[in-house]
C-alpha cells in the first residue's frame, strides 16, 4: 500500500491499532463533549506538551524516569481545565471493572488527560463531568469512530486571531496507518481546537481558518502577523490535543520522542501553532500487541507525524456549521464548497 502525498487523505481510525477502544460523549446543552481511547489491558505512554496554556492531568507519572508504566485510558474533554472532571468517569469505569495499577485489595486507574478550551461557545457553565466521562466509556469500541462535531471536537472552532466573528468550526479527527509487511499500526486522534488556519497537508493550501468576512475566502492568519497584526497582542480560547497509538513495543522515554514527532503532524497542518493561548499536548500510547516485531522510534515517530497531519485534515472535513454560534465548516464555506469528507 502507498501514499500519494498529492491527492490522498488517509483513512481509518485509531481503533485499527489492536488493544484500543474509543468512544465520545457529546453534551447536548451546548456543543462540548469528551472522548476516551481505552487500553484496559494497559499501555505504556509517553507525552509532550508543547503549548503554553495547557490543561493536563497524571503528565508528570509518564516522565520515564517515573515509577507507574502503563495506562488505562487517555482522556480528551472540551471544557477547560472543568472538563478535567471527566477523568474521574474513566477512572469509576475502570475501577468497577478492575483495570487500574494494583494496591493492596483495589485497582488506581491511571487516566492521563488534556482539556481544550471551547467555553465560549454557548452557555459557560456547561461542561464535561465525571457522568459525561463514564458515558464516554460505555460507549467505547473497536468499531471506527464518528468524526467532526462529537466527543471533545464537539464544540471546537479554529481560525481566532481576528475574535470569534471570523472563526469557523473545529473538530475530531481520527486516522491509521498500517505498516506493510510488519503487521504494525499507527494511529492518530486529535480534537482540533486552533488560534491558527489549518492547512492541507497534501498541498499545503488553507482548508479553513479566520475568514475573510466577504463571504469567501480566508484572512491568512500568519501573513496578518507578519503584517503586525496582533503585535500588541491578543488573546483566544484555544488549544489542540491528541493522541498517537501504536501496537509497536515501545517504552516511556521512546513514547515521548514519537510524542514529541507526531508535534511536527500539527505544524504541517495547523499555523500558528504551540503558541501563549494554546495548550497543544499529544499523548503515545504503545499496547504492545506487535510482540514478534521490532520497530524503530524514527520511523514510528515519522508515520505518526504524517497520519496526525491527516487526522488534522479529516477533524475539519468532517465538521459542521454550527449557525447559531456563527461557525461555519469546510463543507459549507469557499474551500470545502459543499464536498464530502475525502478518504
Amino acid at each position: 500500500m502507498t501514499l500519494d502525498h498529492r491527492s490522498d487523505i488517509l483513512g481509518g481510525c485509531i481503533v485499527d491499532v489492536p488493544g484500543i477502544q474509543l468512544g465520545h460523549y457529546s453534551l447536548t446543552a451546548r456543543p462540548t463533549g469528551c472522548s476516551v481511547i481505552l487500553c484496559e489491558e494497559g499501555a505504556v505512554a509517553g507525552v509532550d506538551v508543547r503549548g503554553a496554556a495547557p490543561g493536563t492531568r497524571e503528565t508528570d507519572l509518564l516522565d520515564p524516569s517515573n515509577y507507574v508504566q502503563k495506562v488505562q485510558a487517555v482522556l480528551l474533554s472540551g471544557g477547560s481545565a472543568y472538563g478535567l472532571a471527566a477523568a474521574t468517569g474513566v477512572a469509576r469505569y475502570l475501577e468497577e471493572r478492575g483495570h487500574g495499577f494494583p494496591i493492596g485489595a483495589g485497582v488506581v486507574p491511571i487516566v492521563p488527560a488534556a482539556v481544550l478550551m471551547d467555553l465560549g461557545v454557548g452557555d459557560f457553565s456547561v461542561r464535561p463531568d465525571a457522568d459525561a466521562g463514564y458515558a464516554a466509556c460505555l460507549a467505547a469500541t473497536r468499531e471506527p469512530s464518528a468524526q467532526g462535531n462529537v466527543g471533545a471536537g464537539a464544540g471546537a472552532s479554529i481560525g481566532k486571531l481576528f475574535g470569534p466573528a471570523f472563526a469557523m468550526k473545529g473538530g475530531l479527527g481520527t486516522a491509521s496507518w498500517a505498516v506493510p509487511g510488519t503487521g504494525i499500526v499507527v494511529g492518530a486522534i486529535v480534537a482540533v481546537n486552533a488560534v491558527g488556519d489549518v492547512y492541507d497537508p497534501r498541498n499545503g493550501r488553507i482548508l479553513a481558518g479566520a475568514r475573510s468576512g466577504e463571504g469567501s475566502g480566508f484572512r491568512d492568519t500568519v501573513a496578518a502577523m507578519m503584517g503586525g497584526y496582533g503585535v500588541a497582542g491578543f488573546g483566544g480560547a484555544n488549544t489542540t490535543i491528541g493522541a498517537i497509538a501504536t501496537n509497536a513495543p515501545f517504552g516511556k522515554a521512546e513514547l515521548r520522542k514519537i510524542a514529541q514527532m507526531a508535534h511536527d503532524g500539527f505544524a504541517r497542518s495547523i499555523n500558528p501553532i504551540h503558541t501563549m493561548f494554546d495548550g497543544d499536548t499529544i499523548f503515545a500510547l504503545s499496547t504492545g500487541k506487535a510482540v514478534d516485531v521490532s520497530a524503530d522510534v524514527t520511523v514510528i515517530g515519522t508515520i505518526a507525524a504524517m497520519v496526525m497531519a491527516h487526522a488534522v485534515a479529516r477533524a475539519i472535513m468532517s465538521a459542521e456549521s454550527l449557525p447559531e454560534h456563527d461557525l461555519p465548516a469546510w463543507r459549507d464555506y469557499d474551500g470545502g464548497a459543499g464536498k464530502p469528507l475525502i478518504g
